[in-house]
């Protein structure tokens, strides 16, 4: 059939707008990754001599390495955290009803509308009120709240996809409903728990906001740390952090989207 002009004009401007919304998106990383190369201790685009010394600058720096294994320490206990919390909740919503259901789901998912700060300084005067010192606990709380809503979702879609004629086939064959939550839903269920996690991983990692007023020297996360290296230094270092960062986070979702497909879990596949 053919088009009219109209049509392959609208549609050969979808195509050019979609480009340039990409550009867009695309070409401060393409900067920042260019000028992590440079030679000069100085941001330079585009860099008059190339150079491999700021990545290693990067991985040498003690501040950083600190802050990275600070980083990793919140991010594993608060991603677990998450994992058990957020998908006994979503399994409770999912399956049951009860008085201020609609209620307890908005106020568990609230740290998707609420700013970082707001909630950093929140859990701040809650642990100064109480007592609690800034220690990593404290971090790890703030970072639960706040990844908390990505594994929900991550598995309440889960649920939505799970196929429930298993659990009564269970059932039928005399299985209590404890047996079938450890046998049938769980493992069923691994896909989108495995995924919730690495969102939360990835989101927990990455997370400086909040981080910034819940943390101490001691407790500095990766983030933090580079904070405080922009503040006294403007080499670019940072740029090939933020190289390193993006090639490692690219990597994981690739890996995970080839063995969890994560298009599925998210419930964004196009058939």
């Amino acid at each position: 059939m053919k088009r009219s002009p109209g049509a392959l004009l609208l549609r050969w401007s979808g195509r050019v707008l979609v480009a340039a919304i990409l550009l867009f998106v695309l070409l401060p990383g393409v900067v920042v990754a260019i000028s992590a190369f440079n030679d000069r201790a100085i941001l330079q685009f585009p860099p008059q001599s190339w150079s491999l010394r700021w990545f290693w600058r990067a991985f040498s720096y003690a501040d950083f390495a600190k802050g990275f294994w600070n980083g990793l320490t919140v991010t594993v206990w608060a991603s677990s955290i998450a994992v058990v919390v957020g998908s006994a909740f979503a399994f409770a919503i999912h399956r049951y009803k009860f008085a201020l259901r609609d209620f307890l789901e908005g106020i568990l998912l609230s740290p998707l509308i609420i700013p970082h700060y707001t909630i950093g300084l929140g859990v701040l005067i809650l642990a100064s009120q109480t007592g609690i010192g800034r220690g990593f606990p404290l971090v790890i709380f703030a970072h639960v709240v706040m990844v908390l809503p990505f594994v929900m979702r991550s598995t309440y879609i889960s649920l939505e996809n799970l196929d429930t004629r298993l659990e009564l086939a269970a059932s039928s064959l005399g299985a209590t409903p404890l047996r079938i939550l450890f046998t049938v839903t769980i493992p069923l269920l691994i896909p989108g728990l495995l995924s919730g996690w690495l969102f939360a991983a990835i989101l927990s990692f990455n997370e400086f906001t909040a981080t910034l007023f819940v943390s101490s020297q001691a407790t500095q996360t990766l983030p933090v740390a580079m904070y405080n290296y922009v503040r006294e230094f403007a080499d670019p270092t940072l740029a090939a952090l933020s190289v390193i960062y993006i090639v490692v986070t690219a990597t994981l979702l690739t890996i995970a989207n080839s063995f969890l497909g994560l298009g599925k879990i998210l419930n964004v596949d196009a058939h």
